[in-house]
């Protein structure tokens, strides 16, 4: 590690599993406020590792919330674009915060443990932000408390997942289907075991508390070993993520941007009654959205990165948000902001990268799509 690299590293907040990381040679980097493992052997082989096997991830940096009370189920369908009347019990569901404006304030994960209470899950580096946000639009008989610093939170990936989880834990996973979980006393502690990732992939993700993530960790490499299990960088994950165009909050949507733009229309619940933001999202529905969210080929070899500037008949018409080499398809892809009008699928562009024009062509999204096995 350079100077510079040792300075930077003591600026920043270490996952519960840094040590662990360390002994299995991470090469670590900076991720918003945290330092991280980017990768162990290379993005490339960590990704097709989770295409094709099983890796795991410590994405301990998320953010949880417990929403506690009787009104708890009226107050968080109030914060959230989707229902949570579409949950019960062991449900959990995707969806967007926004302001009033229609912004988007972050994307959660919402578990229903009872209808009385909700833990929710949000983005590392909105935890202070989302917490004054929740807790200023708190009504009734309802709380909000901050226990991020309590889980740890680990996520096993890939086709061959539910053979290491199914070893570690001695729970029924043919109970636990895509996005429903399982809250259960274990040697660890308490765990929730939830059907849900951020690669693409058939995976779980393991919430534990942090006390215990060490203890964890070591048992899902012991059971693991038979089934290829591998540590998995943030390299990898970005990866992953953008092939199956997940999107990624401070990037592909922020406060600037609504659901409607960033193609993620489909978590907006129109019939409820009320949400924040849902008059502005009307509107534009209604209107009609200035500006949409693309996925792109890069058809040069090239790699199109954040902020590079998407240009059509000459002149510049937008941005891209996230770009990189897709290691499944062979090829560079991303996103970016279009206007509507020029946002459709077979149009051709052409992106700047380092100072010269390059062609690209508007794909569908997602990139990848794994196939169901029945």
């Amino acid at each position: 590690m350079t100077h510079s690299e040792k300075e930077n590293a003591s600026n920043l907040k270490k996952l519960p599993l840094h040590t662990e990381h360390e002994v299995s040679g991470a090469r670590f980097g900076a991720f918003g406020e945290w330092w991280v493992p980017l990768y162990f052997t290379s993005v490339i082989d960590e990704h097709e590792t989770v295409r094709r096997g099983v890796g795991v991830f410590d994405i301990s940096h998320m953010g949880e919330f417990y929403v506690d009370g009787p009104d708890a189920r009226r107050v968080v369908n109030r914060w959230i674009t989707n229902d949570v009347e579409k949950l019960k019990p062991g449900r959990a569901l995707y969806s967007p915060v926004c302001r009033e404006s229609g912004g988007i304030v972050d994307d959660v994960l919402v578990y229903e443990c009872a209808p009385d209470q909700y833990l929710i899950v949000v983005n590392a580096a909105n935890i202070e932000k989302d917490f004054d946000w929740f807790q200023s639009r708190l009504d009734g008989r309802a709380a909000v408390q901050n226990v991020s610093e309590q889980f740890a939170l680990l996520a096993v990936q890939g086709p061959r997942s539910r053979g290491v989880v199914g070893k570690l834990f001695d729970v029924d996973l043919s109970e636990i289907s895509y996005y429903h979980f399982t809250k259960f006393k274990s040697s660890y502690g308490e765990i929730i075991l939830a059907e849900t990732g951020y690669t693409g992939e058939v995976g779980f993700e393991i919430f534990c508390p942090v006390g215990q993530a060490p203890r964890l960790w070591h048992s899902l490499f012991q059971v693991g070993r038979g089934h290829g299990l591998k540590p998995i960088g943030f390299g990898a994950r970005d990866t992953l993520r953008l092939e199956s165009c997940f999107l990624l909050y401070g990037h592909d949507m922020t406060d600037q941007s609504t659901p409607l733009e960033a193609g993620i229309g489909w978590t907006v619940a129109w019939g409820k009654k009320d949400f924040v933001g849902k008059d502005a999202l009307v509107r534009q529905k209604h209107e009609g959205i200035q500006r949409k969210l693309v996925g792109f080929e890069v058809k040069d070899r090239a790699i199109a990165r954040e902020g590079s500037r998407i240009h059509r008949d000459g002149r510049e018409v937008g941005i891209v948000t996230s770009g990189t080499y897709s290691p499944t398809l062979a090829k560079s892809i991303g996103l970016g902001y279009l206007p509507a009008e020029s946002a459709r699928i077979g149009q051709t562009l052409e992106i700047k990268i380092r100072g010269k024009l390059v062609k690209a062509e508007i794909v569908k999204m997602p990139f990848y799509k794994r196939e169901k096995i029945a």
